[in-house]
Order: structure tokens, then C-alpha cells, then sequence
């Protein structure tokens, strides 16, 4: 099974260390410090990237069929990276918020509460690395079977068209 979809594993992981380096990239940039302000506007841009891999993603696999590739061919690659990447989620989660930037919790919490966007309960309830593991463990399934479907869309090619 690893060897049929060693394609889907390659762009798993390329999509997980893009993800680790975006989390350094606003680490560095201040976006878990003193811009924390910032950073729900931020964060929304690692789109861009996500998209741009299951692109070459799903055209790296529309080569692997012979040039060739069915919606449907495309939409199950884009899931199993999906899943790769939701398998490694909480992994992923553990480095940035134990390694990267351990002061990202308490400095969203801080945020939150002094905003008046949450008590500090609910700010501490939120913003802790049991939490974020959850919310990026499903929110990289869900989010990746919807890039998958988009993707799949733009790459899909029939032959004799």
C-alpha cells in the first residue's frame, strides 16, 4: 500500500514542512509576539501556498498516469495527502508550539483576554497544544479534502481533448 501511493506520502510531507516553515516565518516575522494582533489575518494567507502544492501535487500525479488524470483520480491523490498531512498534524502541532514558538499559547491567550474577545477560561480552554492538535488534525482532513476537490478540477485532463 506505501509503495502504490509513495507519490501522495512525498507531497504529504512536502505540504507538512511548509507548513513548519510557515510557522517559523511568523514566529520570526512577529505574528506570535508583539503582532499577535495580526495573526487571524496572517495565518488565513498560508492558503496560497497549500493550494500552489496540491497543484504541482496533483499535476505530479497527472504525469505519473501518462499525462492523464479523471477528477475523481485527482480527488482521491488530494485526499490521501490529506490524510498524510492529518496524520502528522499533531506532530506538526507539538514542534511549533513546544519548539518553534512556545510563547504563542500565552501570548493568545493574553491577547484574547485583554481584547475582551474571551475570559481567560475560554481563552485557556482554546489556546492549548491539546486543542490545537485537535482542531489541526481535523481541520488538515477537512481542508484538504476541499483543496483536493478544487485541484482535482483544474488538473483533470481527458484523453483526446
Amino acid at each position: 500500500m506505501l509503495a502504490k501511493h509513495r507519490l501522495e506520502i512525498k507531497w504529504g510531507l512536502i505540504f507538512s514542512g511548509m507548513m513548519l516553515l510557515w510557522m517559523v516565518g511568523e514566529k520570526v516575522l512577529g505574528y506570535h509576539g508583539d503582532k499577535i494582533d495580526q495573526h487571524m489575518i496572517i495565518t488565513n494567507f498560508i492558503a496560497i501556498p497549500a493550494f500552489i502544492i496540491y497543484y504541482l501535487a496533483l499535476k505530479d500525479k497527472r504525469a505519473q498516469l501518462g499525462g492523464y488524470i479523471s477528477w475523481k483520480e485527482g480527488f482521491i491523490s488530494g485526499v490521501i495527502i490529506a490524510v498524510v498531512v492529518m496524520i502528522l498534524s499533531p506532530l506538526l502541532q507539538y514542534l511549533t508550539s513546544e519548539v518553534i514558538s512556545p510563547e504563542y499559547f500565552p501570548n493568545s491567550i493574553e491577547y484574547a483576554v485583554e481584547s475582551g474577545n474571551s475570559t481567560r477560561e475560554e481563552a485557556e480552554e482554546f489556546f492549548n497544544l491539546r486543542s490545537y492538535m485537535m482542531q489541526a488534525t481535523i481541520g488538515s482532513l477537512v481542508m484538504g479534502t476541499v483543496t483536493a476537490a478544487i485541484m482535482a478540477l483544474v488538473v483533470r485532463k481527458k484523453k483526446g481533448v
